[in-house]
C-alpha cells in the first residue's frame, strides 16, 4: 500500500497540485488522467521518490518492492535482452552477479564459501532458478522475437526496446507498479496481452495513458488531476468521464433552482416590504433567503479543441484503386504486391505489423514518395488531404507565428478568420503570435489538424492523429472522424478510436495485403483466433 498525505508541489511561477491525500491499496489498478502539462509524469515521479515534493509524505509500505517502466530506451544498450528484464529485479539481479563474481574468485576462502550459501539461499527465496524462464514468457507475451533474447539491448530494434523495458517492470511479480504511457508503440496484440496481464495482477498498479481503451480495460479506480487538486474516483475512466459530467450538470440544475427561488422571494419582499400586512410574511422570507447558498462550481481545466471538416464537394462511388503496390524505404523492400479498393463511405483502418510499412503506404497514396512498382487509381472526384506522423519539416527553421503558418494552408487570408479558427483550436491570446518552432508536440498536431481541416478534403490519408494529444483532444478528433462525410485511410495505434470511426481493415504484410470488410473490433477477434489456431498447429 502507498499513503500520500499533503502532498505539495509548487514552483515559483506554478502550483502544479496541493493537499493530496490518497490510499493506493493492493488489488487496485489506478488510472491517472488530466490534461497536458497538469502534472501526470511528475505525480508518478514523486511517488517513486524521483523527484521531490514541495511538501508531505510518500509513505510505502515496509517491505513492498516497487518497480518503474523505464522511459530511457539507452540506458540498458550493454546488456542481454534476458539480463535488462531480469534487473527490473534489483535485489535478484545482485545476487546473480555476486554468484558468478565468487564462482570464479582465487582465491577462495571460508568467508566466501559462507556467503556464497547465503546467497544461494537468498537466490532460492526470490525465485531465482525461474528467473530466466519468467523472463521469456514476458518477452513471448509481448511479442518480443526469440531470436533477439541473447542479443545485447543495443542491437535491438527500437520497437522491441520498448516491450523489453515493459517486461523488465512487469518481472518478479513487484508490490507496486508504475506504468507512465505503458501502451506507446506497442501493437494491438501487445496491448491485448498487457491488459490481460494488468487485470489478473492481485499487487497495486499506477498508470498513467492517454489510451483510453487500455484504462477502461484495467483500471478499478480514477486519479483526477485538475486545478492543482488530485482526486480520487472509483471506476474506469468512462465512468469517471459519465459520473463527473453527471455531478457537473446535478450542481447546475440545483444552482438553477435555488437561483429560481432567490428571485421569487426577492421579488417578495421588494413588494412587500413596505406592507405592514405582509412584514412578518417578508421578514420569514429574508431570513429563508439568507440560508441559500449556491454551490460553488469550479470550472474545469480541461478544455476541448473543435475538430471537424467540411467537403469542398461530395465524393462519387469510385474513391481509391490500388494494384499490386511496392516500395522501399532506404533501399530496403517494405511492402510488396499491396492491392485493395476503397469505395465512397467507406473509413479504412491500416493495420499491420510494421509502422514502417503503414507510414510508407499513407506517404505513397499521398504523393509523397514514389513506389517502385504497382498503380494507384484515384476517383475522379477525390480531393486528398494527408496528415504525417511525422510533421518536423512543417516547423522547422520556421519564423512564422501561428496566424503567418496558418495563412499558408486558409483561402481567407483575414487576421481576424485565422484568429477565430486559431481559437478554436485553444490558441488564445497572445498565443496565436509565438513562433511556430518552439511549440510543444502537443500544439503542432494541433496546428496540423488545423492545416487538414482547412483543406476541406472529402478523402483524407491520416497517420497517427492522436500523437502527443491529451485525452480531450484525442476525445475532439475521435468525434470528429466519426462524423467526417468523406473516405478516410487512417493507422493509428488508439484503439477507441479505430472502433468507433472504421468499418473496414487492410492488414499490410511483407507481401499483399489482408482486407477484412467488417469493424476493427471484429477484425481483432478474427486476428486473434487465427493466432490461437496458429498455436495449436505448431504444438
Amino acid at each position: 500500500m502507498i499513503t500520500v498525505s499533503n502532498l505539495d508541489l509548487i514552483f515559483p511561477d506554478k502550483k502544479v497540485f496541493e493537499d493530496v491525500n490518497i490510499q493506493f491499496t493492493k488489488g487496485n489498478c489506478y488510472g491517472v488522467i488530466g490534461a497536458n502539462g497538469a502534472g501526470k509524469s511528475t505525480f508518478l515521479n514523486i511517488l517513486s521518490g524521483e523527484k521531490e515534493s514541495t511538501k508531505g509524505n510518500v509513505i510505502i509500505e515496509k517491505g513492498n518492492r516497487m518497480a518503474v517502466l523505464k522511459q530511457d530506451h539507452f540506458e540498458y544498450d550493454e546488456y542481454s535482452v534476458i539480463e535488462t528484464v531480469i534487473m527490473g529485479h534489483k535485489r535478484l539481479f545482485d545476487i546473480i552477479q555476486e554468484k558468478e563474481e565468487l564462482y570464479i574468485k582465487e582465491p577462495f576462502t571460508n568467508e566466501d564459501g559462507i556467503h556464497l550459501a547465503d546467497l544461494e539461499v537468498e537466490f532460492a527465496e526470490v525465485d531465482g532458478w525461474n528467473a530466466e524462464s519468467d523472463a521469456e514468457k514476458l518477452l513471448n507475451g509481448l511479442g518480443v522475437p526469440r531470436n533477439v533474447f541473447e542479443k545485447k539491448m543495443s542491437e535491438v530494434l527500437a520497437k522491441n526496446k520498448v516491450k523489453v523495458l515493459l517486461a523488465q517492470a512487469l518481472f518478479g511479480n513487484p508490490n507496486i507498479l508504475l506504468l507512465d504511457e505503458p501502451t506507446n508503440h506497442l501493437d494491438f496484440q501487445a496491448i491485448k496481452w498487457l491488459e490481460n496481464f494488468l487485470i489478473d495482477y492481485d499487487q497495486t498498479v499506477i498508470t498513467v495513458s492517454h489510451d483510453r481503451h487500455f484504462l477502461n480495460k484495467v483500471c478499478t479506480h480514477t486519479v483526477d488531476i485538475d486545478y492543482s487538486k488530485v482526486k480520487l474516483y472509483s471506476g474506469n475512466y468512462d465512468f469517471w468521464r459519465e459520473s463527473s459530467q453527471l455531478v457537473q450538470k446535478l450542481m447546475l440544475d440545483s444552482n438553477k433552482k435555488k437561483e429560481d427561488k432567490i428571485k421569487s422571494l426577492q421579488a417578495f419582499i421588494a413588494r412587500f416590504s413596505a406592507n405592514a400586512s405582509k412584514s412578518s410574511q417578508a421578514t420569514s422570507r429574508k431570513k429563508s433567503l439568507e440560508k441559500i447558498n449556491l454551490d460553488e462550481i469550479v470550472p474545469s481545466s480541461r478544455r476541448y479543441p473543435f475538430v471537424g471538416f467540411e467537403l469542398v464537394k461530395s465524393l462519387g462511388k469510385d474513391v481509391l484503386e490500388v494494384t499490386n503496390l511496392s516500395a522501399r524505404y532506404k533501399g530496403e523492400l517494405v511492402f510488396s504486391n499491396v492491392s485493395f479498393v476503397v469505395n465512397r463511405g467507406e473509413k479504412v483502418a491500416i493495420t499491420g505489423k510494421n509502422d514502417l510499412a503503414r507510414t510508407l503506404l499513407i506517404k505513397v497514396l499521398a504523393g509523397e514518395v514514389e513506389p517502385d512498382s504497382g498503380t494507384i487509381k484515384w476517383g475522379q472526384t477525390v480531393v486528398k488531404a494527408s496528415l504525417p506522423s511525422d510533421n518536423t519539416e512543417f516547423f522547422k527553421n520556421n519564423d512564422l507565428n501561428l496566424v503567418e503558418w496558418l495563412r499558408q494552408y486558409s483561402k481567407d487570408p483575414a487576421e481576424s478568420y485565422l484568429r477565430g479558427f486559431l481559437g478554436r483550436m485553444l490558441f488564445s491570446g497572445d498565443q496565436p503570435l509565438k513562433q511556430v518552432k518552439v511549440l510543444s508536440g502537443g500544439e503542432k498536431m494541433r496546428c496540423m489538424l488545423s492545416r487538414l481541416m482547412m483543406s476541406q478534403a472529402n478523402t483524407l490519408l491520416i497517420d497517427q492523429p492522436t500523437n502527443h494529444l491529451d485525452l480531450e483532444a484525442i476525445q475532439s478528433v475521435n468525434q470528429g472522424l466519426k462524423n467526417y462525410k468523406g473516405s478516410l485511410l487512417i493507422s493509428s495505434h488508439d484503439h477507441s478510436l479505430l472502433s468507433s470511426v472504421t468499418n473496414k481493415v487492410i492488414k499490410v504484410l511483407d507481401n499483399g495485403a489482408f482486407v477484412f470488410e467488417g469493424g476493427f473490433e471484429d477484425y481483432l477477434v478474427k486476428e486473434s483466433l487465427k493466432k490461437q489456431n496458429t498455436q495449436k498447429t505448431r504444438k
